[in-house]
């Protein structure tokens, strides 16, 4: 079966998309148009996007996308289910140190909790003036969008990569590897319908400028310390990296397992559970 492969700049990074069977042409058309509208719904640069206008906006019921509402509820379902080792609330403190744009608005709070996030079935309100991020999570949920565009247009299998956030669906059976924090690439086997995301914890460093914060103490802080989960979603693999990079060492296994992921050592298993 003929396989169409595609990349473009999207989502702060390149995307590459991968179709076998059905559409394939008008399904990736699909998955990039998907991945498009994601950034401009999620976007904490734009002042524009619908989480800008949720974050300036605190104590008043606004109006949003039933992708973005579905959103939240995950970003604060896991928020709580962690106990805050992902944390979508902590965007004043990146606005503090100037990872994030201030767009103004009220006198912002560096953090907060799940309960800040109140959500009906059209809308959304942030009880106290915290500013959500989704940043931890919005890449893998819009992989999970795009891997949704593709099966709707027929597409038996193949794999959106954004980054490092990648999703793999249908027969492709996927080697990949792991850039480490010098350059030296790691094996990790292969990818069968899962979806596997990676995070650095810790300082941002040269190699990986990101950082993560977390509101729980006692995480290892090693600016090379690179986490991968193994999970059914995009969106669930984002966040876990997280709680794996601000959960103790001790903890950092359980949790991820508790929460649905799987921590991956060199090499895993090659489908997920």
């Amino acid at each position: 079966m003929a396989e169409l492969r595609r990349m473009r700049p999207l989502l702060g990074t390149y995307v590459e998309v991968v179709a076998s069977g059905g559409q394939a042409e008008s399904g990736v058309h699909a998955a990039f148009d998907s991945l498009a509208a994601s950034h401009a719904k999620w976007s904490f640069q734009d002042p524009e996007s619908e989480l800008s206008q949720l974050n300036a906006q605190p104590g008043h019921w606004v109006r949003l996308s039933a992708a973005t509402l579905r959103l939240l509820r995950l970003a604060r379902g896991m928020t709580a289910a962690s106990g805050g080792r992902f944390n979508c609330t902590v965007g004043g403190t990146l606005v503090r140190r100037g990872d994030l744009p201030d767009h103004g608005g009220v006198p912002l709070m560096e953090c907060g909790d799940a309960s800040d996030i109140e959500l009906t079935t059209d809308a959304a309100r942030l009880r106290r003036p915290v500013r959500v991020t989704l940043d931890g999570i919005a890449k893998g949920y819009a992989v999970d969008l795009a891997v949704q565009a593709l099966r709707r247009a027929g597409v038996s299998s193949g794999w959106v990569n954004a980054g490092g956030d990648l999703r793999v669906f249908g027969d492709a059976d996927l080697p990949v590897q792991r850039r480490e924090a010098g350059g030296r690439m790691t094996p990790l086997g292969h990818v069968r319908n899962a979806a596997l995301a990676t995070s650095q914890g810790g300082l941002p460093s040269e190699a990986f400028p990101a950082s993560i914060v977390g509101a729980v103490a006692g995480a290892d802080t090693a600016p090379t310390a690179l986490w991968t989960v193994l999970a059914r979603t995009g969106w669930r693999a984002d966040a876990l990296t997280k709680v794996a990079a601000t959960a103790s060492h001790s903890t950092r296994k359980d949790w991820v397992a508790r929460l649905g992921g799987h921590l991956v050592e060199p090499a895993f298993e090659r489908q997920a559970a």
